[in-house]
């Protein structure tokens, strides 16, 4: 752009000086005009730079995706070619496939039993119902027949009280007329002793008798080994029945949660099965293969195993000093001259304003953060036509984009002049490390 201006301004002053000689050639005049040049040139780039602003760094950027494996295990196959265009679901890799296949087989025999055990518990629960009722009804009939024996002996052994008492009683009366008799002499001593035997043998048949009433009443009270055996069946059974109810009542929409477990485990083996054959996400192409037959694939490796680059377009990104964005806006006609093609300009809309730099960044490091930045170049986004679709360029391409702004609209023609001379600049290959000035 200098040199652009500065012949102009030169060329401007030689028609001035000295072809139409219309002001004399003094020292004055020739320091007013270099003077005068350097203001207008000064001013000219402040303006361009402000109104029209351009950037030398634009590059079309893609999103590079790093596939790594999701499971451990030895690449057996490596098919694919790198920078060859693929399908979405073409194979990139193959890991050994049969350790995770065993693994499959297993937890599928397993879920098997399980299933078959899951299926009888409707009919366990069944069947303890049935033994629970038949405990009880046994219990009931236990209960009958000893009430019936147990009465029987109670009531046996009152009636026995009863008669040996009034044995007892009369027994007793006979002893006290002996005892008077015998005073008398009506009554031998043999007699009288065999008075007082029958007493105490009656007593002691009564205390046995007593002894018999209370066994019964504590045998009524107690139950006998047949009734507490049918208890014992009665409980047993109706624990049997809880268990097999909890284990019903604890199925997961219908399912065993020991059986739902299986299943989880047998659906997470099968996916790391798939795993073992790494596919391309999407269309687009390998850039980078790192692995080869015979290697390790981990899934937690510090670097990708491959690079894979989608199939859409580059992203145009240039960066602007932020004093030439104050008027920059989505929507605002852009120019691009890509180094690839010197002498040709293709149009372009700018996107967006990046709204954040590297330098604006905050990152929890686990130390103090230094908060002393430097001024950062922001990122413009944009967009393209057709024309450059077309021209198939490689990710990483450079080219120079120019926005026009709506201010000082006059001046986007001397910046479009300029523009045009960088693009023409490319065919000067050994010029590439010079760039015009902004």
């Amino acid at each position: 752009m200098i040199e652009l201006i500065v012949a102009t301004y030169g060329t401007l002053c030689w028609l001035v000086f000295k072809k139409f000689k219309l002001v004399p050639v003094t020292t004055y005049t020739v320091c007013t005009a270099i003077l005068g040049g350097i203001g207008i040139l000064f001013l000219l780039m402040v303006l361009l730079s402000i109104c029209h602003p351009v950037s030398h760094d634009g590059t079309l950027y893609s999103v590079v995706t790093q596939v790594t494996p999701q499971v451990r295990g030895r690449i057996i196959e490596v098919p694919v070619e790198g920078n060859t265009p693929l399908r979405e679901g073409d194979v990139l890799f193959q890991i050994d496939s049969a350790p995770y296949k065993l693994e499959v087989e297993r937890l599928e025999a397993r879920l098997a039993g399980m299933n078959a055990e899951a299926a009888q518990i409707d009919a366990r629960l069944a069947s303890a119902q049935a033994a629970t009722e038949a405990a009880r009804s046994n219990l009931l009939v236990s209960e009958s027949d000893f009430d019936r024996q147990a009465r029987i002996s109670l009531e046996s052994a009152q009636a026995q009280i009863a008669q040996v008492e009034s044995r007892l009683t009369l027994a007793k009366e006979n002893l006290a007329r002996s005892e008077k008799l015998s005073k008398t002499g009506a009554v031998s001593q043999r007699d009288l002793d065999s008075d007082i035997a029958s007493v105490d043998a009656l007593e002691a048949e009564l205390s046995q008798a007593r002894s018999a009433e209370k066994s019964a009443e504590e045998k009524m009270r107690s139950g006998s080994d047949r009734l507490k055996a049918a208890r014992d069946n009665l409980k047993q059974a109706e624990a049997a029945e809880t268990e097999a109810r909890i284990a019903r009542d604890a199925e997961i929409d219908g399912l065993n949660p020991d059986v739902a477990q299986a299943m989880a485990e047998l659906d997470h083996k099968r996916w790391e099965l798939e795993q073992t054959t790494v596919r391309a996400p999407s269309d687009g192409f390998v850039t980078y293969v790192s692995v080869r037959p015979g290697q390790m694939a981990t899934p937690f490796n510090l670097s990708a195993a491959i690079l894979f680059v989608p199939a859409e377009e580059p992203t145009l990104v240039a960066t602007f000093p932020q004093t030439s964005l104050g008027a920059v806006e989505p929507g605002l006609e852009a120019e691009v001259a890509f180094k690839t093609h010197p002498g040709e300009v293709f149009k372009a809309r700018v996107v967006r304003v990046m709204p954040i730099m590297p330098e604006g960044q905050f990152v929890n490091a686990g130390r103090l953060q230094n908060t002393s930045t430097t001024q950062g170049r922001v990122p413009v986004l944009f967009e393209y036509d057709e024309d450059v679709e077309q021209l198939n360029l490689p990710t990483g391409t450079q080219a120079s984009v120019a926005i026009y702004t709506h201010e000082l609209h006059a001046l986007s023609i001397l910046r479009k002049i300029v523009l045009r001379m960088k693009s023409w600049e490319n065919y000067a290959f050994f010029m590439s490390g010079f760039d015009a000035v902004h």
